[in-house]
């Protein structure tokens, strides 16, 4: 990609200024309509580089595709990003600050100063030296996670279309609505998809690369208690948020928790409570990478709650497990072609790979069992979900020169 002057990070700060944060409390789909902004403006810049087939349906999905220009029968592969911020930090007026040249120094985020991002809590920065850096201005999240990766994408297709010397397979483009609240592919339409195999670019540091997630449940707890005028209670009242607060209180507190595991171990994770006296509901994520282990994990949360009731015997609770996701791997790995083929992409662009599982899972992850097998690659993103948000535009750019080198790498062992 000698001599391309990239259109990467002009595509992100555009980009990280539409809000588009999703909401969990929502019954719609997408979450929020505002998402629909970024994959309208999408849709029309993929027409403007000449790829007709752009469209946005009615859930807000955007599909594309960059037609084969090789005689070789290569299998059709889709790269995918999600257009959503996380609503965990506000997405609402992102102003992007440069700061280019960057020469190692702490940066202090301008609208709260309080706010600095420091290369000893982002060891990523010492390898910045010279390099801009684009962070938040101190208020808002920046979106990188996933802007960074639209950007990448977009900047891949307009690469390959302004250069069809490169040859390649069809290339079909993905972005989704709602991946931050677990929904991402819960509306998609994969027949009108049509890829074989798919990578997602919703990664971290350059050169490393997912195929292994969380598998993930989730449980819901309703208690019901037993009501009484609190002046004439004794004997008959048996508070439903007491009753919770007891349940949290028996939680394993040097296990089975995020805030005391790492790497490979899981959790059981409290994420909502509410209630009155009479009815108290409890939330949960279970997550480990190994799937029989969720089971294990839901039966000993079952068993406290078991034991807890034990003290109020007239009241009584629900307990009801939804699966979310699985660990991609299960499939990835029947597919070896498709991590082979991104490691040599990886490597063509001067880095070594670095295989991770991610403590989380990403719309692969429900891609994989839906029929796309569907790792996970770098996009540069640092310190997602938070006021010190940043990436690199030299992360972004090798991104890009990475995600053509898989187009060219399947066409040429295809």
């Amino acid at each position: 990609m000698k001599n391309y002057k990239h259109t990467v990070a002009e595509r992100f700060i555009r980009y990280v200024q539409i809000d588009t944060q999703s909401d969990p409390e929502s019954k719609t789909f997408p979450s929020t309509e505002k998402q629909k902004d970024l994959s309208r403006l999408l849709v029309e810049e993929l027409k403007a580089m000449g790829i007709s087939d752009a469209e946005m349906d009615d859930y807000g999905y955007v599909f594309a595709t960059i037609p084969s220009n090789t005689d070789k029968e290569v299998p059709t592969i889709c790269f995918c990003s999600h257009v959503d911020t996380a609503p965990d930090c506000s997405g609402t007026n992102v102003k992007p600050i440069l700061h280019e040249n960057y020469q190692g120094q702490d940066l202090v985020l301008p609208d709260d100063p309080t706010q600095v991002i420091t290369p000893t809590a982002y060891p990523h920065l010492k390898k910045q030296i010279g390099n801009t850096i684009i962070t938040t201005s101190g208020t808002t999240l920046l979106g990188a996670d996933d802007k960074a990766g639209v950007a990448e994408i977009m900047d891949a297709a307009h690469y390959l279309v302004t250069h069809p010397e490169i040859k390649h397979g069809d290339i079909r483009i993905l972005f989704t609505p709602d991946e931050e609240v677990g929904a991402g592919v819960e509306m998609l339409d994969m027949k009108k998809l049509g890829a074989e195999f798919g990578y997602t670019l919703d990664g971290g540091v350059p050169g490393t690369l997912e195929d292994e997630t969380f598998s993930a449940d989730g449980v819901t707890i309703v208690i019901k208690g037993v009501s009484a005028h609190p002046g004439y209670a004794k004997g008959k009242m048996e508070n439903a948020m007491k009753i919770a607060g007891a349940i949290l209180d028996r939680l394993p507190k040097h296990r089975l928790c995020p805030e005391t595991t790492a790497k490979k171990q899981g959790f059981i994770h409290p994420v909502m409570m509410e209630g009155v006296l009479e009815q108290a509901t409890l939330k949960f994520i279970i997550r480990d990478h190994q799937t029989a282990k969720l089971e294990e994990y839901e039966a000993e949360l079952k068993a406290i709650v078991d034991d807890v009731l034990k003290l109020y015997p007239n009241s009584t609770y629900t307990f009801e497990v939804q699966e979310q996701y699985r660990n991609m791997k299960e499939v990835v790995d029947k597919y070896p072609q498709i991590m082979e083929n991104a490691e040599e992409a990886i490597r063509r662009i001067g880095y070594e790979p670095v295989k991770n599982a991610i403590r989380g899972g990403t719309d692969g992850s429900r891609l994989s069992f839906m029929g796309l097998p569907c790792p996970n690659i770098f996009t540069g993103m640092q310190g997602i979900h938070s006021v010190k948000e940043w990436v690199s535009i030299k992360d972004m750019e090798e991104a890009v020169a990475m995600i053509v080198e898989i187009c060219k790498i399947w066409e040429e062992r295809a």
